[in-house]
């Protein structure tokens, strides 16, 4: 097994056992206290980032590793072909085949279990923030008063993140449009002093010929 599929399975390993863990019965407050680090550590964020852009490696070698079954079918295929003749050169050339067929099904299987539980991680992960939200809510309706507070906020930072991006640049488009405004209402009131002076001086003039 080369470097890079090496690496994809230790992250596959990597992906069982955090989805293990994920798994795992906890209490509420040792769970609520878990996933509230998750959503605001800053290192989590940055390893998520990373990760996104390793999928995407990963998912072009699933696509390589399919385009490689693909070719040793269609060889296997012209081999099981050739002539009687050459019965043992077939035969010898069949089975290296056949051993390069399992090793690209093997990447492609590696791959592709890797880049389906990075789905289904993503997933539960939504599910359990969903789950602890909940439990929050019937915490607060019960009447608890651990349940209300800064922790719910923490939790639905994970879930709104893309959000508050969309709102901070549209907050920054509005500051922009406001410095905008500011600048044509500075010209108005220039011009209009200036239309002032103009307008105060022809009201002068005749008082002066007199």
């Amino acid at each position: 097994m080369t470097l890079y599929y090496s690496l994809v399975f230790a992250l596959l390993v990597a992906e069982m056992t955090l989805f293990m863990l994920l798994i795992v019965p906890l209490p509420y407050t040792w769970k609520r206290k878990l996933f509230t680090f998750i959503s605001e550590s800053p290192l989590i964020a940055k390893l998520q980032y990373s990760l996104k852009i390793t999928f995407i490696f990963i998912l072009i070698l699933f696509i390589d590793s399919v385009n490689r079954v693909y070719r040793v079918q269609i060889e296997l295929a012209s081999a099981k072909q050739s002539a009687n003749g050459a019965a043992a050169v077939a035969g010898h050339e069949r089975m290296e085949v056949q051993a390069r067929k399992f090793y690209s099904q093997r990447n492609m299987y590696l791959c592709g279990f890797t880049l389906f539980l990075s789905l289904i991680l993503n997933r539960t992960y939504t599910m359990i923030l969903d789950v602890l939200r909940l439990e929050a809510k019937v915490k607060r309706y019960e009447g608890d008063p651990k349940a209300q507070g800064k922790e719910e906020i923490k939790l639905d930072r994970a879930e709104d993140a893309g959000e508050i991006g969309r709102l901070r640049n549209e907050l920054t488009k509005k500051d922009k449009s406001i410095e905008a405004l500011k600048k044509q209402c500075e010209g108005l009131q220039r011009e209009y002093g200036v239309l002032g002076d103009q307008v105060a001086g022809q009201n002068t003039s005749p008082k002066k010929d007199r």
